[in-house]
């Protein structure tokens, strides 16, 4: 239900915060901050210290070669899934999925993202009925958008929504809208409680997701 988005640099805090939360959080995103600061083995030390999932939020938009080379790596040192980009088309998309589960981008949360990416998400919703990815990005400041694209995309593809908290999201709207996971990151680890900031949303959204 909830992904902690670890967007930190150093190594020792990023296992500290995984660790305390861990309880309260389904996955830990990572992404390129912490890969820069720690090293690609940090996905592999978060998986054995938490034992969650390991989403690696590289949005890969290159080639299919590119692609493929990169994902193999990010697949070898514990990753369960790869969020992608859409816009670089389905080749590109496919050469990820071949090897490992992915995620991909049709919509995102920040303001730019009206001028290219979101005004094709329709086009991006049928590809992923196609490919069938593990699940599919949508904007978390936006639950009419999330509505949205749940009525428009297979009912087995997961949406997971960034932007909760310090972007304005809030956790509980965009579950009630549709969304299947929560994407926090700032609420949690800039908290100076990071578990009892993870066990606040678990709660809020705990009732509605079992009922």
């Amino acid at each position: 239900m909830i992904i902690l988005a670890l967007d930190v640099y150093e190594r020792d805090r990023a296992l500290k915060i995984a660790e305390d939360v861990k309880d309260y959080i389904s996955m830990v995103k990572v992404n390129w901050p912490l890969i820069i600061g720690s090293g690609l083995d940090i996905i592999r030390e978060l998986k054995e210290r938490t034992g969650l999932e390991i989403i690696a939020d590289l949005k890969l938009a290159d080639i299919p070669n590119t692609n493929r080379l990169i994902a193999k790596k990010v697949y070898e040192v514990g990753a369960d899934y790869i969020i992608v980009h859409s816009f670089v088309g389905k080749d590109s998309v496919l050469a990820v999925k071949e090897i490992g589960e992915i995620i991909m981008v049709v919509e995102m949360s920040h303001p730019g993202a009206l001028e290219f990416i979101n005004p094709l998400t329709d086009k991006f919703i049928e590809m992923a009925n196609e490919i069938k990815p593990f699940g599919v990005i949508a904007p978390g400041t936006r639950p009419e958008r999330i509505k949205y694209i749940r009525e428009r995309l297979n009912g087995e593809i997961k949406i997971l929504t960034p932007g909760i908290g310090a972007q304005g999201g809030k956790a509980l709207e965009a579950i009630k809208a549709g969304a299947d996971y929560i994407i926090v990151g700032r609420a949690i680890y800039s908290s100076e409680n990071p578990r009892e900031a993870a066990r606040r949303i678990y709660e809020e959204v705990k009732g509605w997701s079992s009922g």
